[in-house]
């Protein structure tokens, strides 16, 4: 541990007096705009507004001389350029980072200082990154807050990278609330805090076992809209159980319900030692009132009724499979499908819409809006080419057909899917088989298929499409990457749930279908107060997934019908 004689102002001082080298006087800093367009002098509020607009990176550099057109410049000036000793040391750096090079990089930062080399942003940022990794040495961390004092003499200003690194330095040194202070104090340069610059200080606190000053951080988390991801509801669910909270216990599985829905082995964990603790068998309610209960089911769309905890006695806890109707194994309760608000649906594509026009050419995706609405709704939406391309090198019609026929097998209406394909998909290789010509010409006679134009990107609209018609969507894309996450909504896995068709083949075999499951593969909380909590598996597809089943001894002998 970090002895208070390494630093040049000592630990003795604590938080408060390091903090202040650069919060409680700002002027420390250059009063000017800093980097991402955040003003150093820009009040709380502002700040507040900006964060729901503005994306931090990792670093940010200072900016190098103006230049018009990057084309400019020629292949000398480049090379000056890279040459100069300042770009040299970026490099160098650059490599330390990617290495975990601690070492070296300081050698490289004490011969900068002692040769002249100025240094910006982003060579702190490195150096500081570097000294607050979690390899990093003793050295390292007295290096860092010697390191963070140099910026600052060198009116270098701070962004969100450097917070975040001297909060690990903080927590490092087992400060918490050193911390903490660091992201209060991003406030005063107008940068709104990330879910990284929290977690230090929310780990170190619930490590520590100070609960309630970790639910400081959490709605210090919640005022600036940073959402809570799994690692952090975690270590407050393991904090908040050792301290007996039951009431928090229970109001975490609700945000990880609604927020993570199936949980990870190490969050299994903790979930299963809290329903096997002295602290969950006391805890509950006796005498409860049924129909609040049942109303609270109807109002959540059922699954869970969020009145807390229902009865009193020992949990029994295993881990169960469900069957495919969503009976558990073990208690026998069959878990529900959870609705889905239509409104909800409706917004959703609108939303998917409006993104989808931003990204496409917007008559392109307007046209092909009209289009939906001429030939539609369908019952059902293929992902063309991840049909035709699962498991194979080149676009396989017979393969795609496959499943266009058992999907139209499968539809009450008998009615032919809507196939969405790229044009390059229908022009050139193997779509000039006399035989893939003939059946590309058929669906397009039968108003089935849609072909994206050139420069498309084909996902906008395979899912517009199925979110607009309410139906099926066949696809084993896991939908999971940058275009999917624009989307931003905790709707956007429910609706996938409820809608995705996967499919796997085998040969001289129809295709194989997966069906969405009769029942929501989420947190659930029965009206009897018994939960079912479902592990994420390696394959979605499979269907031995392993739930967390916690029930008592039958509840219903304990409710109470209360008059209205």
């Amino acid at each position: 541990m970090l002895t208070t004689s390494f630093l040049p102002h000592s630990r003795l001082s604590s938080s408060s007096s390091f903090i202040s080298f650069f919060s409680k006087n700002p002027s420390t800093f250059p009063h000017q705009t800093l980097s991402h367009g955040f003003s150093s002098s820009s009040s709380s509020s502002k700040t507040l507004s900006m964060h729901k607009t503005k994306t931090l990176h990792l670093s940010s550099t200072v900016p190098s001389p103006p230049i018009s057109k990057k084309s400019d410049l020629s292949k000398s000036e480049k090379r000056k350029r890279r040459e100069l000793p300042e770009n040299q040391l970026r490099h160098k750096l650059d490599i330390c980072s990617k290495h975990g090079n601690l070492e070296e990089a300081l050698r490289l930062y004490d011969e900068a200082l002692s040769t002249g080399i100025p240094l910006s942003q982003h060579h702190y940022n490195v150096l500081l990154y570097l000294c607050s990794s979690s390899s990093a040495s003793d050295v390292g961390l007295k290096r860092g807050f010697e390191i963070f004092r140099q910026m600052g003499g060198d009116q270098i200003p701070p962004n969100e990278a450097t917070f975040t690194s001297m909060a690990r330095l903080a927590a490092a040194m087992d400060d918490p609330d050193m911390a903490f202070d660091l992201v209060k104090k991003m406030l005063n340069y107008s940068i709104p805090p990330r879910l990284r610059s929290y977690g230090p200080a929310l780990f170190g606190f619930c490590e520590k076992g100070e609960v309630e000053k970790a639910y400081e951080v959490d709605a210090h988390m919640a005022t600036f809209g940073v959402v809570a991801e799994e690692p952090e509801l975690a270590a407050l669910l393991r904090a908040s159980a050792n301290s007996s909270m039951g009431h928090k216990v229970y109001q975490l599985l609700h945000r990880l319900r609604a927020t993570v829905r199936r949980v990870s082995e190490p969050t299994a964990e903790i979930v299963e030692e809290w329903f096997g603790s002295e602290a969950a068998a006391e805890v509950g309610e006796v005498g409860w009132d049924m129909e609040r209960v049942k109303e609270g089911v109807v109002d959540g769309g059922g699954g869970w009724h969020g009145q807390g905890w229902l009865g009193k006695g020992k949990w029994r806890v295993v881990r169960a499979h469900m069957d495919e109707s969503g009976v558990c194994s073990s208690c026998g309760e069959k878990l529900v499908c959870i609705d889905i608000d239509p409104l909800e649906t409706e917004n959703f594509a609108s939303s998917l819409s409006n993104l989808a026009c931003q990204k496409e050419l917007n008559a392109d995706f307007t046209k092909f809006q009209e289009w939906l609405v001429h030939h539609g709704p369908f019952e059902a939406v293929i992902d063309g080419a991840n049909m035709g391309l699962y498991n194979q090198q080149h676009f396989n019609f017979f393969q795609l057909n496959s499943v266009v026929k058992g999907i139209q097998q499968m539809s009450p209406s008998k009615k032919l899917p809507l196939i969405v394909l790229h044009t390059r998909r229908v022009r050139g290789g193997p779509a000039e088989n006399p035989k893939n010509k003939k059946l590309l010409e058929y669906w397009r006679r039968s108003g089935v298929l849609y072909t994206t134009p050139t420069g498309s990107n084909d996902d906008w609209y395979w899912l517009y499409a199925a979110v607009s018609c309410k139906c099926l969507l066949v696809t084993d894309d896991e939908m999971r990457d940058h275009l999917f996450e624009l989307l931003g909504t905790s709707f956007f896995p429910r609706w996938k749930e409820k809608h995705q068709v996967r499919v796997t083949f085998s040969k001289q075999l129809p295709p194989i279908f997966h069906m969405p499951p009769p029942y929501s593969i989420v947190i659930q909380e029965s009206e009897a107060g018994s939960w079912h909590v479902p592990i994420v598996s390696g394959d979605d597809i499979e269907t031995n997934r392993q739930w967390i089943c916690a029930t008592r001894a039958p509840l219903t002998v304990y409710a109470q019908s209360q008059p209205h």
